[in-house]
C-alpha cells in the first residue's frame, strides 16, 4: 500500500482534486509509469497504454481486477482529469484517432513522467512539481473557481447572501427561502437550510433545542426550516426535486421525532413544476401543504375541509 500511498500523493502535489487521489487514479498513474511495486522510481517509464492495458497492469502487479464495465469510470473519472491536468496525452501516435476507437490510447507526458521520476529524491522532486504547476496550475483550483461561478445564491433574511453548490435541489430550495418564505412567512427565521454537497448550511442550533428540537436529530429534518415566533408555526418543508414528498410515512417520523416540540407545524412540499408534482400527488400526505415554485403565489391544500367554502373575492 505503500507505493499507492505514494502515487496519490504525487497526484495531490501536481493539483488533482480529491477525487482523483484515490486508489484507481494512483493504479492508473503507476500504469502509465510502468512501476510494479518494487520498480525504483527513477526508472518511470511513458509507454502508450489503452485502458484495457491499464486494467491488465493493475490485475497482474497489483491484483486489482477491475470489473470490464469499470472502464467507462476510469476513463471518465481518472483518465480525464489527468488530462486535463496535463498528466497525460491522449493518442499521441495518432491525435486524429476517434476517442470511440479501440485503439485510442493515452501516455504520460514528459513533464509528468519527469516528475515521478524524482519522486525519490526530495528537493528536485519539490522543484519538479513546482514547475509543472507554474506550467499547468492545479486542476484542483480551477475546479474549485469553476463551481463557484456556477453555486446557487441564496439571499438570508437578514439581507446577506449564502452560497449552495450547484443542482437543481438546491435551486428549488433557494425559490423557497427567497420566493415561498417571502409570501407566506414574511417574518420567520431560517432555522435550518440544507446542502446536497455540505448537507447542513444553515442550523440555529440554539433555537432549534429551545423549540424542543435536540441536536441528535438535526440530520432528520426536512431541507428547509422556518419558524414563525408570531405565530408559534414551524415550517417543515421538503424540497422534491428526484426524491419523495413529505409522505404519510415522513409525517409519521417526523412528528415522533418532534413529539418535544410545542410549535404548531406547518408541513409543506415544495416542488419546482407541476409536472414534477404530479409524479409525486399520491404519496404527499394529508394535513399538509403544497407549493409549486412555477406559480408561486399560490398553495395547494392537502386539509381535508379545513378550506372548505366559497372563494370570497
Amino acid at each position: 500500500m505503500s507505493r499507492l500511498n505514494d502515487a496519490a500523493q504525487i497526484l495531490r502535489d501536481l493539483g488533482l482534486p480529491p477525487a482523483q487521489q484515490n486508489k484507481r487514479s494512483a493504479l492508473t498513474l503507476l500504469a502509465l509509469a510502468a512501476l510494479g511495486p518494487r520498480t525504483p522510481w527513477s526508472d518511470a517509464g511513458r509507454p502508450r497504454l489503452r485502458i484495457v492495458d491499464i486494467m491488465s497492469w493493475m490485475r497482474t502487479k497489483y491484483r486489482k481486477d477491475y470489473a470490464p464495465n469499470s472502464r467507462e469510470t476510469i476513463r471518465r473519472q481518472t483518465i480525464h482529469q489527468f488530462e486535463q491536468a496535463r498528466l497525460v496525452d491522449r493518442n499521441p501516435d495518432d491525435p486524429k484517432r476517434p476517442t470511440n476507437s479501440g485503439n485510442t490510447n493515452y501516455q504520460l507526458t514528459e513533464q509528468a513522467a519527469a516528475v515521478i521520476a524524482l519522486f525519490g529524491s526530495k528537493k528536485a522532486y519539490a522543484a519538479a512539481c513546482a514547475l509543472f504547476l507554474e506550467s499547468h496550475g492545479e486542476l484542483a483550483e480551477r475546479y474549485s473557481k469553476a463551481r463557484e461561478l456556477t453555486k446557487v445564491p441564496v439571499r438570508l433574511p437578514d439581507g446577506t447572501f449564502l452560497a449552495l453548490s450547484p443542482g437543481a435541489h438546491n435551486e428549488l430550495q433557494r425559490l423557497v427561502v427567497n420566493e415561498f418564505r417571502s409570501r407566506f412567512a414574511p417574518t420567520s427565521a431560517l432555522l435550518y437550510l440544507g446542502d446536497t454537497a455540505q448537507k447542513r448550511m444553515i442550523h440555529d442550533d440554539g433555537t432549534l433545542r429551545r423549540l424542543g428540537i435536540p441536536e441528535l436529530n438535526h440530520d432528520k429534518l426536512p431541507d428547509v426550516v422556518l419558524f414563525d415566533a408570531s405565530r408559534n408555526w414551524l415550517f417543515l418543508i421538503e424540497a422534491v426535486t428526484s426524491h419523495g414528498p413529505i409522505s404519510p410515512k415522513r409525517h409519521a417520523e417526523l412528528e415522533a421525532m418532534l413529539s418535544g416540540c410545542e410549535c404548531d407545524r406547518v408541513y409543506v412540499t415544495a416542488f419546482p413544476d407541476f409536472p414534477t408534482f404530479k409524479k409525486y400527488a399520491s404519496d404527499v400526505v394529508w394535513e399538509s401543504e403544497v407549493w409549486i415554485a412555477d406559480a408561486p403565489g399560490h398553495m395547494i391544500h392537502f386539509n381535508g375541509d379545513k378550506f372548505l367554502g366559497p372563494h370570497v373575492a
